[in-house]
């Protein structure tokens, strides 16, 4: 007789929460906590969803609160204008080192 544990639980219920939700998420589970950051950088949501009860977690995916403060000056035109992306969250500047 096998027992399911809560770790296979979460496991199943981290693959469903991706394969519904993970064109706009990216979604995670920690121990006590489960993770979502938005992939829009300049979503009007909120970019990141913190819950440790999966139910209140699904209602914040299903209807995301406000951002609370602006976009990331990074994704400025500004930004755009002076910086390439390099990877996930890291920048280079297309202007040279000063020497």
């Amino acid at each position: 007789m096998s027992t399911v544990t809560t770790s296979d639980t979460d496991a199943v219920l981290l693959a469903m929460l991706k394969a519904r939700y993970g064109d706009q998420w990216n979604i995670r589970r920690t121990e006590h906590l489960w993770l979502a950051t938005a992939k829009d950088p300049d979503t009007d949501n909120a970019p990141t969803i913190v819950q440790p009860d999966v139910e209140a977690f699904v209602r914040e995916l299903e209807n995301p609160p406000p951002r609370a403060g602006r976009p990331s000056l990074l994704s400025s035109s500004w930004a755009a204008a002076h910086f390439d992306q390099a990877g996930d969250g890291a920048y280079v500047s297309r202007r040279p080192p000063m020497t």
